[in-house]
């Protein structure tokens, strides 16, 4: 099926993303002393259950032993755990402990009531259409992140033209 405008679609789309990205990291964050590559790893494993170390860094785009020392610090935290994978006795499989559960719904916690501040200073008819964009949106952006993780799988990861 051939697109209208081609390109055009594709620019607003990544533009609202673009926009989304920056009000999460800029105005919904928590600014706790997880980083963004930590807290998608935890989510990740929330998600997913526990994987191989490796998978773990391809679905992060980071090498292999950056996600090692971010995982062995995670560990520490308490927010990790390591467990023998039952197909791969030599291997270990990194999981969520409940530590890291209760950490990722506290910050879920802080980024919906931050949200519910901003959007106090929207009009009723501004936060309905908010609100009704994002209902026709979601399940889209799902796709998007199921066809994206599983590429990731599949390829590899992505990465950025230099």
């Amino acid at each position: 099926m051939e697109r209208a405008n081609p390109g055009t679609n594709g620019d607003d789309i990544a533009e609202a993303l673009e926009q989304a990205s920056i009000l999460i990291t800029r105005h919904l964050s928590d600014r706790t002393a997880l980083s963004l590559t930590a807290s998608m790893t935890l989510d990740t494993l929330n998600r997913e259950g526990p994987i191989r170390l490796t998978a773990l860094a391809a679905a992060a785009g980071i090498s292999q032993p950056s996600m090692t020392e971010l995982v062995q610090r995670l560990e520490r935290q308490g927010f990790l755990t390591r467990v023998n994978d039952p197909e791969d006795g030599r291997a270990a499989l990194v999981g969520i402990t409940d530590g890291g559960r209760a950490l990722l719904d506290e910050r879920r916690r802080y980024r919906r009531d931050r949200l519910a501040e901003l959007l106090t200073d929207m009009s009723p008819q501004e936060e309905a259409a908010l609100t009704l964009a994002m209902q026709v949106a979601l399940p889209s952006i799902r796709q998007l992140i199921q066809n994206a993780t599983s590429r990731v799988r599949k390829d590899g990861p992505v990465t950025a033209p230099s």
